[in-house]
């Protein structure tokens, strides 16, 4: 499995996550050292995984659904 170059259309998922951490945090940050980008995007997607509300759930964030 592989996607063609130049036809994002063919794995939407990432492409939309990709979309949403440039938007909610690479655009929103000025970064002096890579060491910072590691930081927040680690804590970003700690955020993303489990505190923002998911579809999947009903709109519910992971940490509530038990």
């Amino acid at each position: 499995w592989y996607i063609q170059p130049g036809n994002p259309q063919q794995n939407g998922y990432v492409e939309r996550f990709n979309r949403t951490m440039r938007y909610e945090l690479l655009n929103q940050c000025l970064f002096e050292r890579i060491e910072q980008v590691k930081q927040q995007s680690t804590q970003w997607l700690w955020m993303y995984n489990n505190v923002r509300p998911h579809m999947a759930n009903g709109g519910i964030p992971l940490v509530f659904k038990k």
